[in-house]
């Protein structure tokens, strides 16, 4: 299981408001992992409009990466 030092949730139903949305969580996540410089981040879509987006020991620093249960 990944270590996670901050997570976002997401829920919405519009598609524009789910893009404004990821990229504001990805922003604030980008700004965490600069403090520690070691982890990167990882977005999960658990179902339509349901997503969780996570600092990951997991992911290379300055990466971002997603996965679709």
């Amino acid at each position: 299981m990944p270590s996670t030092t901050k997570t976002i949730d997401i829920q919405v139903d519009d598609r524009k408001i789910l893009d404004e949305r990821l990229d504001a969580a990805v922003r604030c996540l980008q700004e965490a992992a600069m403090l520690t410089g070691t982890h990167g981040i990882m977005v999960t879509r658990n179902r339509p409009g349901d997503y969780t987006a996570t600092l990951s020991d997991q992911v290379p620093f300055g990466m971002t990466r997603e996965i679709f249960l």
